[in-house]
């Protein structure tokens, strides 16, 4: 669209909150327990994208995302029934969002120059559910004008060929990527659209600071500690 800034949001960890799954594994372990699990089960889902990329193979991010649940119940000494799998599963497509993140969709639904869509590794399916039918973030679904996955490229973020593909998707061409803002909670998804010279905003809810060594020259364009603060940012500077 000829004269609006393309702002794309990571999802998970940067609208949707990935400890609010704590709740649904509290319904078999204790607080401490679902706690680990939780913690783990996202360390694996993650890690696990890495490492197929390091391979050149694909798994679509539901099956990474069963997979590394399996894996951080191993860890923890426990197992669940299939039907209780079946159901943690179900619950990722209902994640809570973070408190922020209604009144800053609400800022860019009503700002014209803005143009927003969802950037995830979530398979289109896992992503259309979320947006679409969970409880918090459905209200707030006619503000993104696309949702674009990488499930047609099969590989994940942080490769390059991830945020080429964005903006394939959304008519960019090459020498444009420093027109595309990138808001994520993931340092290394920071740092992975920093290397292909997009624009991007860490959200450090947890006022940690920035850390990230992996590419030392690779900084966040801009830091906000909430979410509501991007729209200013990305104001001051296009």
């Amino acid at each position: 669209m000829k004269g609006t800034t393309l702002v794309a949001f990571d999802l998970y960890g940067t609208l949707l909150s990935t400890e609010s799954i704590i709740k649904q594994l509290e319904k078999h372990f204790s607080h401490a327990k679902a706690q680990s699990i939780s913690a783990l089960w996202r360390r694996y889902q993650l890690e696990y994208t890495w490492r197929l990329n390091s391979m050149d193979r694909y798994e679509d991010f539901s099956v990474i995302t069963f997979n590394s649940l399996q894996h951080a119940l191993a860890d923890n000494g426990e197992q669940l029934s299939d039907d209780d799998i079946e159901q943690l599963m179900a619950a990722y497509d209902n994640l809570s969002t973070f408190t922020d993140v209604t009144p800053t969709l609400t800022k860019v639904a009503a700002d014209p120059s803005l143009e927003a869509v969802i950037f995830s590794n979530g398979t289109k399916t896992m992503v259309s559910n979320s947006v679409l039918r969970s409880k918090d973030l459905s209200p707030h679904a006619s503000a993104f004008k696309d949702l674009v996955t990488v499930d047609e490229i099969e590989r994940y973020k942080p490769s390059r060929a991830t945020y080429q593909h964005l903006a394939t998707q959304m008519g960019k061409v090459p020498t444009q990527m420093s027109k595309i803002w990138l808001i994520s909670g993931n340092p290394f998804d920071i740092v992975g659209a920093r290397s292909t010279g997009m624009q991007a905003i860490w959200v450090d809810r947890a006022n940690a600071g920035w850390k990230d060594a992996a590419a030392p020259d690779l900084q966040p364009t801009a830091i906000v500690h909430n979410l509501e603060h991007i729209v200013e940012e990305i104001r001051a500077r296009i």
